[in-house]
């Protein structure tokens, strides 16, 4: 792999990772005496981390189940439980429907994996407040399901709902010593889509707020594509898993797309920048390392093996003669015992003309049925080289297919000597999948995603058209804090690929600022915990929304507000309660109205009209602001 003078290339082998099942961690002692320690959730649709709200997530998994058709609840294999996924993939299930949790069964298996691992042992009930996240504009529906499940299944006290984008976007706000409260917008893109998310004021602007539906598993897909109809051969081995790897660790995101497809025109540059990763294989021993003895007995093997063939198509052949000169000879007796209407009937059915046809015809048959007599005779009495000429000999229809093995002519050859160096098949460049540029044709489907099929928008583009729905100056401040979150945001050249795109769509010599999550993938736990411990449930204070507990949900909040209510906060989405007009009730009609009446009644209906109009345009103008 390695040589004396600058390498060539580079070959890398995929980790191929099996993951070890979690342990069941201890309660800590701080737990156990106060049941006000949260317990924080980050919800994601790759990867679930959840911990006590206490120092750093110890509970990362892969959201994921496994369970076969017709099996126990208890069979079910969960995450790190799971320690290969492309066998039990056509097995998995998710909770998720893209980013919005619709399978609530998965939900709760999810919850009892996080609970149990986590050392609560606590009978039919969690007695610690939980700080769980959503998607942003999460339907009412799913929330209501959602807190249906936690209050009623596991009886939590607490429960408080937030956006994991502006999680990790507070995190890292307090992180850089900004001010509250916090203008800027959100560029979060995860496993199944990315979202644009306006924040004004430290509140989500959740109007404006915009989802792609491109992201991580659509560029996995992408790359899949991509390597099997290049390499046909190893349709097996390019698993999705393997994918995902390659997008991790080497992908970039190019700062200007066509001119890095330009670079990758240089023979030299692509000889430099390709990967070649290696596939595992099993490989045989090189030809130039088998002896002479070996190489003779093996070509001596193969020798057998056709002199066996050869003789079985002889003897077939023999025997089919055999059967149709027999039938020849008895339709020749019906001629001799005068029986011509017979005869006749069965020359037809030989498709045959005259009786002296039918005697060249058995005279041929014969004369080939001794000489194949006389072949196995001689075969049978002879051995080597007798063999040997007799299959060089031309040979009836159909024998020469056996001499067509490609080790066979390699015997009238001269033998070659043992340390002459061979040229011979390298297996492992076989097993090799030179991954060029789609290094960076994958990650720019979030940029164009046309090019993997997708009729939607850009994630930049939607920017633009997120942009343009505000004031001058309320641009201004929102491009003065661009930030990327989001485990798909990890790619090498993405901050700077996002400062070239607003470039060109900002004025001229605008200002703007754009800033990368310290941790893209895991800020929005560490968020949500510095949330949970600067807002206690009961605790008052900050966030806004919600009686006592700023931002927290209680059991009685649940019981007299339904399951849709969120109390919100500085990272949630907004409470938009859902408004049902009541129908009018119809007036019977009166038997003694006059014209005039009539008159009347048709301008009142006329007034109700617009009401109605009016309160119809409300309720879906509510509709369109949470889904």
């Amino acid at each position: 792999m390695a040589s004396k003078e600058e390498p060539v290339c580079q070959i890398f082998s995929f980790q191929d990772c099996k993951t070890s099942p979690d342990p069941i961690f201890a309660l800590p002692a701080r737990c156990r005496t106060s049941t006000s320690v949260p317990i924080v959730i980050d919800n994601g649709s790759f990867q679930t981390r959840a911990d006590w709200a206490l120092d750093a997530p110890r509970l990362l998994f892969r959201t994921a189940a496994a369970r076969s058709r017709g099996a126990a609840r208890s069979d079910t294999q969960i995450g790190n439980d799971i320690p290969n996924l492309e066998p039990l993939r056509w097995l998995l299930k998710s909770q998720f429907d893209r980013n919005v949790v619709v399978n609530f069964e998965i939900q709760e298996l999810i919850f009892d994996y996080v609970f149990t691992h986590l050392g609560i042992a606590s009978e039919g009930s969690v007695d610690h407040p939980i700080v769980l996240t959503e998607a942003p504009c999460n339907p009412l529906h799913c929330r209501q399901m959602m807190s249906e499940l936690l209050f009623e299944c596991y009886q939590v006290p607490h429960v408080s709902y937030g956006v994991d984008g502006l999680y990790s976007f507070y995190h890292n706000n307090t992180q850089r010593n900004l001010q509250p409260p916090h203008t800027g917008i959100v560029l979060s893109s995860g496993y199944h889509c990315s979202h644009i998310l306006p924040v004004i004021n430290g509140r989500l602007d959740a109007v404006n707020c915009k989802r792609v539906n491109v992201a991580g598993s659509q560029a996995a897909s992408y790359l899949q594509r991509l390597l099997q109809l290049k390499y046909p051969g190893h349709l097996a081995a390019i698993t999705l898993s393997r994918m995902e790897e390659l997008l991790h660790d080497h992908s970039y995101t190019a700062v200007d797309y066509h001119e890095e497809l330009e670079k990758w025109r240089s023979p030299e540059f692509y000889e430099r920048e390709v990967h070649r990763m290696q596939l595992p294989f099993t490989g045989k021993v090189p030809g130039g390392c088998v002896s002479v003895e070996e190489r003779q007995e093996r070509r001596a093997q193969q020798l057998r093996r056709l002199q066996e063939i050869n003789a079985r198509r002889r003897e077939e052949k023999l025997q089919q003669d055999q059967e149709r000169l027999d039938r020849l000879m008895a339709v020749q007796e019906l001629l001799e015992d005068g029986l011509l209407d017979q005869f006749h009937k069965s020359l037809v059915e030989l498709n045959m003309d005259s009786a002296e046809e039918l005697q060249s015809y058995i005279n041929k048959l014969q004369l080939a049925v001794e000489q194949g007599r006389q072949k196995l005779l001689h075969s049978d009495g002879a051995e080597g080289k007798t063999e040997v000429s007799e299959l060089e000999q031309p040979m009836d229809e159909g024998d020469g297919v056996a001499l067509m093995d490609p080790d066979f002519p390699e015997d009238t050859l001269p033998e070659k000597p043992a340390n002459v160096v061979q040229p011979v098949f390298n297996m492992a460049e076989y097993h090799q999948l030179f991954v060029g540029t789609e290094r960076l044709r994958c990650p720019e489907i979030l940029f164009q995603p046309s090019l993997s099929g997708e009729e939607q928008m850009g994630l930049m583009e939607t920017l633009q058209y997120v942009l343009a729905r505000y004031t001058p100056e309320q641009q201004e401040a929102l491009v003065s804090n661009v930030f990327l979150t989001g485990g798909n945001m990890q790619y090498r050249g993405m901050k700077e690929r996002v400062e070239r795109e607003l470039r060109a769509m900002r004025p001229f010599q605008s200002h703007f600022k754009v800033t990368m999550a310290s941790r893209p993938a895991v800020d929005a736990w560490y968020g949500a915990r510095d949330w949970a411990l600067e807002h206690p449930p009961g605790g008052g204070g900050g966030g806004g929304g919600g009686g006592g507990g700023g931002g927290w949900i209680s059991r009685q909040d649940y019981e007299e507000k339904g399951g849709e209510y969120l109390s919100e906060h500085c990272a949630s989405n907004l409470f938009v309660p859902m408004k049902i007009a009541k129908p009018v009730p119809a007036r019977p009609a009166e038997p003694s109205v006059t014209t005039a009446t009539s008159t009347g009644a048709t301008a009142a209906v006329t007034t109700v009209t617009p009401a109605l109009t009016a309160s119809c345009t409300a309720v879906a103008a509510d509709v369109s602001m949470v889904t």
